[in-house]
């Protein structure tokens, strides 16, 4: 299993707590990554948002791009994992973007490709926001215009959304053929486009049977093509871990204790403009991504045997997210990355 966090653009992941003490700057996010680094963590993935959808629109938030090329500077061997969103940039722009972070990084960046769902944003910053397969279409089209880009010395497209003629792009990215591309989706639409398009699944939190679940599906999908393997399978957690069950219980019930709060403005969109698999509740929205459905709360070695479970049914990067950041991910790579090494051998043995 690869330990990857989300980096904290938003000031923390927790709706009802208003200051958990991880500023929403690249001070702290640099501070973050480089402590990771040292700690073990292989990922840190950064969430493209104009707009704060954790601690509500009127808050400060980074920008992902810019914050990616920073750390890429700053860091020496971590994976850095920055969301792009078709309707909000020029592919080929993007692109001559991502070969040139992805040098700075010498080979260490990657992206995550999201069809977008915040259709308030998209007003305000004028990003393209349409009918939910369309975006999938023009995502398909953005892919398309990215690898063109970074593989051909002179690259011609025609589209229903781009068109390129004789565009060149030098240099080219470090990673060949292409930076990694991750991507996830619960549609039909989603998981076909992901399956022909992409490298790597990621996936919203989910109990250890809808992930085993969904890994299956999207190995069969990715077989019917003629891509390889994909490289990775994903998930997004949020951690709670404390010496007691009951400490953990407790903290648990107080970041779910739902507060009347502008931090909700994106829970109508979110629900309503993806299709998504599992019915969201107002109380797993109270952390992001479905983050507390995989249940890693408790003491260390209740956390290090639900991770062992789900590395048995294929899962092999957990995307964590923690508050205070700094603090729990140093508790989590002290007490449970060995738990989990040490229980594993055990098994093997």
């Amino acid at each position: 299993m690869k330990y990857g966090f989300w980096l904290p653009m938003f000031g923390g992941w927790l709706r009802n707590v208003e200051d958990e003490k991880m500023p929403a700057t690249f001070d702290y996010a640099k501070e973050v990554v480089q402590s990771a680094e040292k700690w073990g963590y292989s990922t840190t993935l950064i969430a493209e948002l104009y707009l704060n959808d954790i601690k509500g629109p009127e808050h400060a938030s980074l920008e992902a791009w810019s914050t990616a090329a920073g750390l890429a500077a700053v860091t020496d061997k971590i994976e850095i994992m920055t969301a792009i969103r078709p309707g909000f940039h020029n592919p080929a722009v993007a692109a001559k973007m991502a070969a040139n972070i992805d040098r700075i990084s010498n080979g260490r960046f990657t992206l995550n490709v999201v069809s977008a769902w915040w259709e308030e944003e998209a007003r305000q910053y004028g990003g393209v926001f349409t009918e939910h397969d369309e975006r999938y279409a023009r995502t398909e089209e953005f892919i398309d215009v990215l690898k063109g880009l970074w593989k051909e010395e002179t690259f011609h497209y025609s589209g229903q959304f781009y068109n390129l003629s004789g565009t060149k792009l030098a240099p080219k990215p470090v990673q060949k053929p292409n930076p990694i591309l991750y991507a996830g989706g619960e549609s039909e639409k989603g998981k076909q486009t992901i399956a022909e398009k992409c490298d790597a699944y990621v996936m919203h939190g989910g109990t250890v049977e809808e992930i085993e679940a969904k890994i299956t599906d999207m190995k069969v999908r990715r077989e019917q093509t003629s891509n390889a393997p994909f490289s990775s399978f994903g998930m997004a957690a949020y951690v709670i871990c404390r010496d007691t069950e009951k400490e953990a219980l407790a903290e648990l019930e107080k970041i779910t204790n739902v507060k009347d709060s502008s931090a909700y403005a994106g829970f109508k969109d979110f629900t309503t403009k993806s299709q998504l698999e599992q019915e969201i509740q107002l109380q797993d929205y109270s952390v992001s991504n479905r983050g507390l459905r995989p249940n890693l709360v408790g003491t260390p070695a209740q956390i290090a045997e639900r991770i062992l479970k789900y590395e048995e049914v294929g899962l092999d990067l957990l995307l964590l997210q923690f508050s205070p950041q700094l603090e729990e991910m140093e508790r989590f790579s002290r007490q449970v990355m060995p738990l989990v090494e040490q229980k594993r051998s055990l098994i093997k043995s």
